[in-house]
């Protein structure tokens, strides 16, 4: 009986350190302690970058001034049949093309990358003063296809527009659904292009360290993989191979563990 009640006691205590080794692979910033605080990386804002679309709005007191930097609304059919379209209106947006430069209206092309939009909004301004354009414009610049990715283990994975431009990695992920269970903490990828070339991130979301990371704040197009733990890698193994001689194992395995329980006995 003493050795029967030793081998319980030793398999509830495997199961419990089994159980908080689990619990470290899957809590986020388990080493933040409470009441922490922490500087985040300096948030500098996305730049303008080629390809992408830009929305500019000139306002003045005389919306005749403005009326000539503003781009027309654009006209489309929405809807999926006959009995249900109706036409609606968008905005028009500016190409950046692979110069960095925009066609704007009576100023021309304009080199517009590397600006955020507060510094493009900023440079509009002051050209529309000093050419005696719009003495009190107003101008206002969106990002038109600011979109990130979120793939691999996450419960809605897909491709996001994002209103604003800012947002954290973390805001990403839970815009995904966060990760399954079968996903990495540890090892997220991110993958950004800047300038033409492309850089790889990876960030362990265990830890506090995540928030000095370079993609804790996320620009546009840049793409989140989540890598599948060994768990989901073995069971994926496993449904890919269907073959009888696999099944015949498992079943043999199964009843030598079956006949070394009922001999402990």
């Amino acid at each position: 009986m003493k050795v029967e009640a030793n081998r319980i006691i030793g398999i509830l205590l495997c199961c419990i350190m089994a159980s908080c080794n689990t619990a470290k692979k899957v809590i986020y910033m388990q080493d933040a302690p409470d009441g922490m605080t922490k500087e985040t990386g300096a948030y500098a804002g996305i730049v303008v970058q080629p390809k992408d679309i830009l929305s500019i709005v000139v306002s003045s007191r005389n919306p005749e001034l403005a009326m000539g930097f503003n781009l027309p609304l654009q006209q489309y059919q929405a809807g999926s049949s006959e009995a249900t379209f109706s036409y609606q209106q968008r905005l028009i947006g500016y190409q950046v093309d692979m110069e960095g430069n925009i066609d704007y209206p009576v100023f021309g092309k304009l080199k517009v990358a590397g600006l955020t939009r507060e510094q493009l909004s900023s440079m509009l301004k002051q050209r529309f003063i000093q050419e005696g354009q719009i003495l009190d414009a107003i101008v206002t610049t969106e990002f038109m296809n600011f979109k990130i990715s979120v793939l691999g283990e996450v419960r809605n994975p897909g491709t996001f527009n994002i209103d604003d431009d800012r947002i954290t990695l973390l805001e990403a992920l839970g815009r995904a659904g966060d990760l399954t269970i079968y996903g990495r903490r540890d090892n997220v990828l991110v993958r950004r292009e800047t300038g033409g070339h492309t850089a790889f991130h990876r960030v362990d979301l265990r830890t506090e360290a995540l928030m000095t990371s370079p993609v804790y704040y996320l620009q546009q197009n840049d793409v989140v993989y989540v890598e599948p733990n060994e768990t989901s890698s073995a069971r994926s193994r496993i449904n890919e191979n269907r073959s009888v001689n696999v099944w015949i194992s498992l079943t043999s395995v199964m009843i030598s563990l079956a006949s070394m329980i009922i001999l402990l006995k």
